[in-house]
């Protein structure tokens, strides 16, 4: 009775290391995952960083073209008004 007794508690020390060994190739696969997904989001968010910039740049640009207009549309109504 006593040896089934330890050869059952081995039974279960042999699972519970197996399920020990699955756990940490388990989490050392998501750590790797982990590390990916971070490097991924790093990249976007300078991506992002990025265009935003551009597109303030962008922003300006149009801003200054068209207030050039706007002055040449001023001096053009102004020597309208100058030949009437």
């Amino acid at each position: 009775m006593a040896l089934e007794k330890l050869e059952a508690l081995e039974a279960r020390i042999r699972s519970l290391v197996e399920m020990v060994q699955e756990l940490r190739r388990t989490n050392a696969a998501l750590q790797t995952e982990l590390r990916a997904t971070r490097e991924r989001l790093l990249k976007q968010e300078e991506l992002g960083r990025r265009w935003e910039e551009e597109r303030v740049d962008v922003k300006a640009r149009i801003e200054k073209v068209l207030d050039e207009l706007e002055v040449l549309d001023s001096l053009a109504e102004s020597k309208e008004v100058a030949l009437d």
